[in-house]
């Protein structure tokens, strides 16, 4: 099979393109020969040595995909050779062949091709186990995106417009058009000062009932204050401890001290919670991770939810899909092609 490894923790340079073996799939494992893999921040801090669950290099990135079943191991009967699925695996995706635990395959829906397919598992997962499992988001509440321009970002707002939420949203005014295509009611640029008192304003002084932020770091202190009462935020990434493409462990050291805590005490008077979101800490529980697609899959099939993939980049340039990601130049789903 053909790869992507990190040999060692550096820029996107160094990440080499090589021919490794065939794996072999095991009892209840599928090999998956990959149309198309998904790119996440989470591919990114790894290549930097920020991402713990990573280990040591050499190590292949990724967590999904979209391709055809090629071989089943022992016990696998819900899918055979020649089935077109999407599927996940925790880290080992950047490669035209995988072998994954059938429990975390689906059936590709007929409407995608293989590279929307691919834009959809961990963005959408996330997203939803973030505003469904653990926000227990309702109509008519207000929620408030961070980043709303990325793939979670964008999978956020078909899931809050899907449950009839009202949609605040941060993001470069370069992309604040964009984002109003997809039914974002109000945007702020999060580079301008004083945004915080405009959403203010905007909900007469009350806040937003949730907030989704994958950027961490003190930023989560302001977060908190947004919030109404009943409100939550939930924290799903830490981008704001690697803002250059070179592994900086004081830089983020100096974040993690300034990452605010948060009282018991203060959250009970307020009526507010503070929660975190790691979809790779959840392979454990792959009957919660299947029962989630499995929610999702009718209003993927239906369109309700639609991947919107901004760039694709044959896998051999991988190096140059990660450097238009941290350019922040990417408006929905950044894609691998084999």
């Amino acid at each position: 099979m053909h790869t992507v490894r990190v040999p060692r923790f550096g820029a996107p340079e160094v990440l080499e393109y090589l021919e490794l073996p065939d794996p072999v799939p095991g009892p209840g494992e599928v090999r998956v020969r990959t149309a198309a893999i998904g790119v996440n921040f989470a591919d990114i801090t790894a290549r930097m040595g920020l991402y713990p669950d990573s280990g040591k290099p050499p190590f292949v990135t990724g967590y999904e995909f979209a391709g055809t079943v090629d071989v089943v191991g022992e016990g696998v009967t819900a899918v055979a050779p020649g089935d077109e699925v999407i599927g996940m695996r925790n880290f080992g995706c950047y490669a035209d062949t995988v072998v994954t635990s059938a429990d975390l395959l689906l059936p590709r829906p007929a409407r995608l091709d293989a590279v929307a397919a691919a834009a959809f598992p961990v963005t959408y997962i996330t997203a939803w186990h973030t505003m469904v499992y653990i926000g227990n988001i309702h109509r008519g509440e207000r929620v408030l995106i961070q980043n709303a321009g990325g793939g979670v970002g964008t999978a956020a707002v078909q899931i809050a417009r899907h449950h009839g939420a009202e949609i605040y949203g941060t993001a470069s005014a370069g992309k604040h058009d964009f984002l109003r295509s997809l039914g974002v009611e109000h945007l702020f640029d999060y580079r301008t000062e004083g945004w915080e008192e405009e959403l203010r304003e905007r909900t007469g002084g009350e806040g937003v009932e949730m907030i989704l932020n994958p950027l961490g770091g003190p930023g989560l202190k302001r977060d908190f204050e947004l919030l109404a009462h009943t409100g939550r935020l939930i924290l799903f990434g830490i981008s704001s401890g690697a803002p250059a493409k070179k592994r900086n462990l004081l830089r983020a050291f100096v974040n993690y001290l300034r990452t605010p805590r948060f009282s018991p005490i203060r959250m009970m008077i307020k009526n507010r919670g503070v929660a975190g979101v790691h979809i790779g800490h959840l392979w454990h529980r792959p009957d919660l991770l299947a029962g989630e697609f499995a929610e999702m899959l009718p209003l993927l099939q239906q369109g309700v939810f639609d991947p919107i993939v901004d760039r694709t980049f044959p896998l051999a340039e991988a190096a140059a899909a990660h450097h238009y990601i941290q350019d922040r130049r990417n408006r929905g789903k950044v894609i691998l092609t084999p």
